[in-house]
């Protein structure tokens, strides 16, 4: 899009929209601010709350340790929760599959390194693992790496090579770091920093049939359709945080496959479940499925790119991956779609002190490293990450605020 050109999409907010941020308790309490962190965590809906506090006031025990009414209750709630899971993932197979709840996509993505790819990896073996991703999505397979080595077992670890500039995977080089011993792959759906859709189906391609994947979902699951029947989503692992997905904080979920591998079975005693968590999770699947995943998909795409595209004019900003954002109906390559996330930088004035000028103005924003690995203090940035609850004038606000400081 030239510098002279329109802006995406007029500001006219269409009614679904409308209705669906009236669903927000805090948000309509605080008309004055602009909840732009939902990277970080999302804001919840009243039908997520007002599920909890049913379940708590209602049937809330134990889940499978009791044969009373309100224990077996929880029971049937835990178990049919794992189901809505598969059926929101659009899961080809349930009856193969398995949903394992944690408390979050770090505790998920260390589950599957400990209890699945340190007993399935063999002396020789090589994985591959994202140096530039959330520290969640790494440090857990280098951990796995030192509990083979303490074993005898050497496994070598290779960094998935990256793009320059866009941030996105170089699936070329992908190609030719792949050899006959290669078992493993941990990848991102959408990156929690750029904001791209990392295109995993070019991984599968890049890796071959039958290495394993497993993808960290977290800024994906809740944010666009996931459609793991489609076969260029073609992973073994989906791990996700519940309190990105508008459910309660301390919830996730880990969904296998079992088609690659021995099938995941989490080690250990399995104590009681975050049941308040599950119950806020199931809530919070059916409320997205109601508005529509695709819808909130398009319309976070578009606010994104209305953002990215002013922002690129504004000549001390300096946009952190892909310069570019296309629209959500564009047919172009996806390796420039923004998936609700803008990060950037402002030349002259520190993240940190920009994310407290933005503050004063009503907007909260996350200023700092972002639990990127292998970042520190020094590549702190701005990122905005957006959710069904944004509206078009908080991104021209923020333009405008954004442009005073220019």
């Amino acid at each position: 899009m030239s510098p002279a050109g329109p802006l995406p999409f007029p500001p006219e907010r269409p009614l679904w929209q409308q209705e669906a941020r009236e669903e927000f308790p805090i948000v309509t309490a605080h008309p004055e601010l602009a909840y732009l962190d939902s990277a970080a965590t999302s804001q919840k809906p009243r039908a997520v709350l007002e599920a909890v506090q049913t379940y708590l006031t209602t049937s809330n025990a134990n889940a499978g340790r009791g044969t009373y009414p309100w224990a077996n209750r929880t029971t049937e709630l835990v178990e049919s929760t794992r189901e809505r899971v598969k059926e929101f993932l659009h899961d080809p197979e349930p009856g193969r599959s398995g949903v394992h709840f944690t408390s979050g996509a770090t505790e998920g993505l260390r589950t599957v390194a400990r209890d699945w790819l340190v007993p399935y990896l063999r002396d020789g073996d090589e994985i591959l693992v994202p140096y530039a991703d959330h520290r969640a999505n790494l440090d857990p397979w280098l951990e796995a790496q030192r509990l083979l080595a303490e074993r005898g077992v050497q496994v070598r670890v290779q960094a998935l090579p990256y793009q320059a500039g866009s941030g996105d995977y170089d699936h070329v080089a992908l190609r030719q770091a792949v050899g006959p011993r290669t078992r493993f792959v941990a990848a991102t759906h959408v990156h929690h920093v750029y904001g791209g859709d990392m295109n995993v189906h070019r991984i599968r391609e890049a890796v071959g049939p039958d290495v394993a994947i497993c993808l960290d979902a977290a800024q994906s699951v809740g944010h666009l359709p996931v459609h793991l029947d489609d076969p260029s989503l073609d992973v073994d692992f989906v791990v996700f945080s519940g309190h990105k997905v508008m459910a309660l904080p301390g919830s996730g979920a880990i969904w296998a496959r079992n088609a690659r591998g021995p099938a995941f079975l989490p080690e250990g005693w399995q104590g009681t479940p975050n049941t308040a968590g599950i119950v806020s999770l199931r809530a919070a699947l059916d409320w997205l499925d109601a508005i529509g995943p695709e819808r909130v998909a398009h319309w976070t795409t578009m606010l994104s790119t209305r953002l990215t595209d002013r922002l690129g004019r504004l000549r001390p900003y300096e946009i952190v991956g892909c310069q570019a954002s296309l629209p959500a109906d564009s047919a172009l390559p996806a390796e420039q779609r923004r998936r609700g996330i803008v990060t950037f930088r402002h030349r002259d004035i520190p993240s940190d002190d920009l994310g407290f000028i933005l503050f004063s103005h009503g907007f909260m924003v996350r200023a700092d490293s972002m639990c990127q690995a292998g970042s520190d203090g020094r590549d702190a940035s701005v990122r905005v990450s957006l959710h069904v609850y944004n509206t078009v004038e908080e991104i021209d606000r923020l333009l405008a605020v954004l442009a005073s400081l220019a």
